[in-house]
């Protein structure tokens, strides 16, 4: 029996994202982590100091599509775990922990991830890539427009 390959729809990417998300969530469950505080924690760590509060809070919105005051609950919850600390003013810093944590976790994944992309030809990555940034401009725009 021949199965076709199925055309990229919101149900595949749906498909893709839960089951890699799946693997990442395992790993963070082992460290008493979310996917929120993750996603959280990498966007203070890639930044180059201290990020303003509000600035943070726009940037989880953006990523996860939530509530500013769901994104606001998960830094509390950062902060409360030592994790992320205030600076003064309206600012917060990742903490040794968290970035231990955050480096920890990424190392914990990064062979997972690599197993899962494992052969697949650099320009199907490509491809795939510029597909999925384009179907992500669409529906911010379209989420953009519903909140007008």
């Amino acid at each position: 029996m021949t199965t076709t390959t199925p055309l990229l729809d919101p149900r595949v990417i749906a498909l893709a994202h839960y089951a890699s998300r799946a693997l990442l969530e395992r790993v963070l469950a082992r460290h008493g982590a979310t996917f929120q505080q993750s996603v959280t924690l990498r966007l203070v760590n890639v930044s180059d100091g201290p990020v303003e509060r509000d600035h943070l809070v726009d940037s989880v919105v953006g990523a996860l599509k939530i509530d500013a005051s769901e994104a606001h609950s998960v830094v509390d919850e950062l902060v409360a775990a030592e994790l992320l600390a205030p600076q003064e003013p309206y600012r917060v810093r990742i903490t040794d922990a968290g970035r231990e944590l955050y480096e920890r976790t990424s190392a914990e994944t990064a062979p997972l991830s690599a197993r899962v992309y494992a052969d697949i030809p650099t320009e199907d990555l490509a491809a795939a890539g510029r597909v999925l940034t384009l179907i992500t401009e669409r529906a911010n725009a379209e989420l953009a427009a519903m909140n007008r």
